[in-house]
């Protein structure tokens, strides 16, 4: 069995695909006022809020958890992709590699959001990570709402 794997999910949103990946790629510091019950904070650890390469730390809450996870964002402006490569965390005690991935894709009026993580876990016992995937599900919902009411 191997340790390596992804998971994902693809939701459609009323929100225009720039807008919702603009919030990722520079404005990250929005999520906690739109997603409170998800994400309790984001800060800037290194870099600034809309430079690839920058490291943010974010406080999450998943399926009543809380955690933070140390990440570096990767920008694919192209695919409006934003990757969230994991450097610590506390998921980095199951996964040697954790990269959620949001990406935006027109849809209508609106876009198809893809949720995905790339994952590899240290331990057999270790579950695929299906619980993050909802809370980029949850998280993504919440953003969309605060886009196509602001």
């Amino acid at each position: 069995m191997s340790l390596k794997g992804k998971v994902g999910t693809e939701i459609e949103i009323k929100s225009p695909p720039e807008k919702f990946y603009n919030i990722f790629k520079s404005q990250a510091y929005h999520v906690p006022n739109a997603a409170p019950n998800h994400i309790q904070g984001v800060d800037v650890h290194e870099g600034d809020w809309e430079t690839h390469g920058s490291v943010k730390i974010w406080k999450y809450t998943a399926e009543g958890e809380s955690g933070v996870l140390k990440e570096k964002v990767e920008l694919d402006d192209a695919n409006r992709s934003v990757t969230l490569v994991g450097i610590e965390g506390d998921v980095m005690k199951d996964y040697k590699t954790f990269n959620p991935i949001y990406q935006v894709v027109p849809k209508g009026t609106g876009s198809l959001a893809k949720l995905s993580i790339e994952y590899e876990k240290l331990r057999e016992d270790v579950p695929a990570p299906n619980k993050y995937v909802t809370l980029m599900v949850n998280i993504t919902k919440d953003l969309d709402a605060h886009i196509m009411k602001a």
